[in-house]
């Protein structure tokens, strides 16, 4: 069992697909203001091993070289996608090893339409 920390941007229903681990949010924890450095330190600190995220340009915005924490990158936040595909981020997950990244490419989301007024 890990210790995972699920980003502010991803969703809640991603918990009960990893019942395997002890997963908790950025937002139960009361990080989700602090800057993504500041996050992981905290995670870190807090004896978290995996972070899972949405936000795809962290691995250029801090400087991971150091990092106990592994980071697994998923390529959308949306939920349903992340449903209908969690082989991939439970495969990831078991994958992870102290300061590993990984991205888990995941099918696009369905476009939203948007409806025209009548007029």
């Amino acid at each position: 069992m890990s210790r995972l920390l699920l980003d502010a941007n991803m969703p809640h229903g991603l918990q009960g697909l990893l019942l395997a681990h002890q997963v908790e949010t950025a937002h139960h924890m009361g990080w989700d203001r602090l800057t993504n450095g500041d996050l992981l330190t905290a995670a870190e600190a807090s004896g978290f091993e995996v972070f899972i995220t949405a936000d795809r340009n962290i691995r250029y915005q801090q400087n991971l070289a150091g990092r106990q924490i592994s980071i697994i990158e998923l390529s959308t936040s949306h939920w349903e996608t992340i449903r209908d595909n969690s082989g991939g981020i439970i495969s990831a997950v078991a994958a992870a090893h102290a300061g590993s990244y990984a991205i888990v490419p995941l099918p696009r989301p369905p476009r939203r339409h948007k409806r025209m007024s009548p007029g």
